[in-house]
């Protein structure tokens, strides 16, 4: 395309928008106006708080905006297709790596229009997380809590990671990251995919890969496990009593991917019988967490407000790879560009 229209449809820092600035090819327009988004309330904050409305003109600028734009950095409404505010979009740049289940839920097809995500950009504030959740539980961090607020000094032992078997559901970017933080600690990765093949497991960096049929003998080696597969008919509900029963006792689990995934009701027996040892949780199944949710009082459990893949880096990273998408997208180079969202598989 010779000349377009380049909308940000959710807050950006001035950083970043140099950047795109600075990239935009002659004749293209970068329409940006805060006063018409949310207002955020964390860096990389790209929804704003609950209940952010705009007045009438507000709406109605912001229409004006979209109405000719070509491109969308983020999708604008989350409950309307985009060929209703713009119909003369042909890509949108998401800010989630997760946007599967929203396409679906707007009705987007396939061919309506070009979706990339942001697959990649969390993978290591993720990993980060899932670390500090094995490390809370090995080295006993309750304990150390209670004997602190009790000024009470009691030598004990601890664990370690070394040695430990980490079973990984979802191998792309932040699964192979785990797998790769993984072996500094001696651990031993292993996953499940879709292919099981010696050349993809030494691609993803595990010792082994396990098919959905084998996920139980998977469970029953497994000394912690990390669920980060994107949320599609076939995840969902994977998690539940029969996988609990399967796994090692005392096994570490740490759900980073969305709640729909796990049965919480089996996995809230688990934890209760000792089946699963610790459990970090950045996702549930209905969010914001009940303030009645069990899972709050619960001394075996870290819950995280589904920010495990907020970081300072964040949007950076993003404009990374908008900025790479832009130049293919421009140059009709589509098949070059980063992160397309297969809409039919959602991810």
């Amino acid at each position: 395309m010779d000349v377009g229209q380049i909308v940000i449809t959710s807050p950006l820092e001035d950083e970043h928008l140099d950047r795109i600035r600075s990239a935009l090819p002659s004749g293209w327009q970068l329409l940006y106006e805060p006063d018409l988004l949310p207002p955020t309330r964390y860096v990389a904050d790209h929804t704003g708080p609950a209940g952010f409305t705009r007045t009438a003109a507000q709406e109605g600028r912001f229409q004006a905006l979209l109405v000719n734009a070509d491109i969308l950095f983020d999708f604008p409404y989350s409950d309307r297709h985009p060929r209703e505010y713009a119909p003369r979009a042909r890509w949108i740049q998401t800010t989630s790596a997760g946007v599967g289940q929203a396409a679906r839920r707007l009705g987007i097809a396939p061919g309506d229009l070009i979706i990339t995500t942001s697959s990649g950009v969390h993978a290591r504030p993720l990993a980060e997380f899932v670390f500090m959740v094995l490390l809370m539980a090995v080295k006993r961090h309750a304990l150390l809590a209670r004997d602190q607020q009790a000024r009470r000094w009691e030598r004990f032992c601890a664990d370690e990671l070394t040695g430990k078997t980490l079973a990984i559901i979802g191998p792309g970017h932040i699964g192979r990251e785990i797998a790769r933080i993984a072996r500094t600690f001696d651990m031993t990765p292993v996953a499940m995919g879709r292919d099981n093949s010696a050349s993809r497991a030494i691609a993803l960096g595990v010792d082994r890969l396990y098919v959905r049929d084998q996920l139980h003998d998977m469970l029953a080696s497994a000394d912690a496990l990390v669920v980060c597969a994107p949320h599609t008919p076939e995840t969902e509900n994977l998690i539940g009593a029969g996988e609990f029963q399967s796994i090692k006792r005392g096994a570490i689990f740490i759900n980073i991917a969305r709640g729909q995934l796990v049965d919480e009701s089996a996995l809230l027996a688990a934890l209760r019988d000792g089946t699963v040892s610790f459990a970090g949780l950045d996702v549930f199944r209905s969010e914001p967490l009940s303030p009645e949710s069990p899972f709050w009082d619960m001394p075996n459990v870290l819950v995280n407000p589904h920010s495990a893949s907020t970081s300072y880096l964040e949007n950076g990273r993003i404009v990374d790879i908008f900025l790479h998408n832009l130049a293919c997208f421009v140059e009709d180079r589509i098949g070059d560009m980063r992160n397309v969202l297969d809409i039919e598989r959602m991810y």
